[in-house]
């Protein structure tokens, strides 16, 4: 049974995500708050039968439980701004976490952001105009906000940091995943401060579960 978990794992998370859009798309409310708390804990089952017990897992699978709790708070936001408030942090808590792992990994040799060292201005700019765009709506968020840009933008630095030596495929999922994180927390972002725009929802969710999956995906094809 545990065999055929493993091999199946990923499709199980996938035909999760499926029925979450699928649910959103059809307006299945609390068909979506389950299918959508359920992503995470998939996740974690993967990174846990599919790895050792190795230096790192344990900042990624904390990552992974604070963004389960993100995603249930995030799901009762209307319900009052305290819930988006923590939910929000429950994120920070994540990328943090993820920082703290892409740090972790042994910086010498080339790298992309060495070999683009342009890229750190790319990304300055980037969240300096986003933050730019949203500020005269932000309101009391305005700090929450700064920090979580400055947070996620770092954590997407980061991940450009970590040396090919870790394997090219490895490399290039960790970016991948930290890239898709910054494109879901930004059209969140948009869609939430600055306007709302048809299929938020949808792009949000798919982009988020693609940026998780790429992380832990890139966890177990490293190569030390």
């Amino acid at each position: 049974m545990q065999l055929l978990l493993k091999k199946n794992i990923f499709n199980v998370f996938w035909v999760t995500v499926l029925i979450g859009i699928l649910s959103l798309i059809f307006n299945f409310s609390l068909l979506d708050i389950i299918f959508k708390a359920l992503l995470m804990p998939l996740l974690m089952l993967a990174l846990y039968l599919k790895t050792s017990d190795n230096r790192g897992r344990k900042k990624i699978m904390i990552a992974l439980l604070f963004s389960f709790f993100g995603d249930v708070l995030l799901s009762f936001e209307n319900k009052g701004p305290l819930f988006f408030i923590t939910g929000l942090v429950c994120f920070l808590v994540t990328h943090i976490f993820y920082i703290s792992y892409f740090s972790q990994i042994k910086q010498s040799g080339e790298c992309p952001a060495k070999k683009y060292p342009y890229v750190l201005v790319l990304i300055g700019l980037y969240t300096a105009g986003l933050l730019y765009l949203l500020w005269p709506k932000l309101g009391e968020l305005k700090l929450p906000v700064i920090i979580y840009a400055c947070v996620i933008s770092i954590m997407l630095y980061m991940s450009l940091r970590i040396p090919y030596k870790i394997g090219r495929i490895a490399g290039k999922l960790f970016i991948m995943g930290a890239l898709f994180f910054v494109i879901s927390d930004t059209l969140l972002a948009i869609n939430k401060f600055y306007a709302h725009f048809t299929g938020a929802s949808l792009l949000i969710r798919l982009t988020y579960c693609l940026a998780q999956f790429f992380i832990v995906k890139g966890f177990i094809k490293k190569r030390y």
